[in-house]
């Protein structure tokens, strides 16, 4: 298969505008916010794209996103550049996807996940949020100590912040919680949730359920899909997100590949 780079920004949003739910965080990174950390490689059949994979650069370990209903086209494009990703490089695939990978790099799997999409919004509009407080650039520092003690694995740019999607709640003057956006694209009109966390002393408190309802309240003047990513696994967090009207519409696993 013969790839291309696309920098077409709208037709680029045409294709993945097929399923916006699947697609909503590379829709994101069309924003102008996200664009220049971005590279895009693609293949057309009979003129039409019919495959794109999408590479983040804005983290400090690049993330490589190849999702979609029809795997084959998307298998024939990742195979097509292979030769080209960053290594090690941290993979986002739909499944059977990543088995492209596994001549060329050892892949260490690190779970399934689900992509869930905000189809009803009752729950989340009843939702206590009076203490949750927004965050901005001047609690940089807060909020890594944060991230750093309850959320380790957690990959947080403090760029976010500037988006103003960002929110917490505090006890005694420490945050005890918080969450806010991995995308938001008020161009777009779409938002997906990130880093929420609570501090293990405050689990079961409804400290989580509350800045995630913030967190969308805030957006939802803005655009008109809101996601997010959770670990299978966690039947907790998927519980919390089924109540503030949040379901599955997709599955996908995520990988660390390194070249052999």
């Amino acid at each position: 298969m013969n790839f291309e780079f696309f920098h077409d920004r709208r037709e680029l949003e045409g294709f993945l505008r097929r399923n916006t739910y699947l697609n909503i965080y590379a829709i994101g990174d069309l924003d102008d916010f996200f664009w220049p950390r971005t590279c895009w490689f693609g293949h057309r059949s009979r003129g039409e794209i019919d495959s794109v994979a999408l590479l983040y650069t804005g983290m400090e370990l690049p993330t490589l996103i190849v999702m979609s209903e029809d795997i084959s086209p998307e298998r024939e494009l990742l195979a097509s550049i292979t030769h080209l990703l960053p290594n090690p490089v941290y993979c986002h695939f739909s499944p059977g996807i990543e088995t492209v990978l596994e001549k060329s790099h050892e892949l260490e799997a690190h779970g399934e996940f689900r992509r869930m999409a905000l189809l009803d919004s009752k729950a989340l509009l009843k939702a206590d949020c009076r203490n949750v407080v927004q965050l901005n650039m001047s609690d940089r520092e807060e909020l890594l100590d944060f991230y750093r003690t309850s959320y380790p694995e957690n990959w947080f740019d403090p760029r976010m912040l500037e988006t103003g999607q960002y929110f917490c709640i505090r006890q005694n003057g420490n945050i005890v919680s918080a969450g806010g956006i991995h995308v938001y694209s008020p161009e777009y009109r779409v938002g997906t949730l990130g880093n929420i966390a609570t501090h293990t002393l405050y689990r079961g408190m409804g400290f989580g359920s509350a800045v995630t309802a913030m967190v969308c309240r805030s957006m939802m003047g803005t655009v008109d899909h809101i996601g997010l990513n959770v670990r299978a696994d966690n039947p907790a967090a998927v519980s919390c997100y089924e109540k503030l009207g949040f379901r599955s519409v997709a599955s996908f696993g995520e990988f660390m590949a390194r070249h052999r």
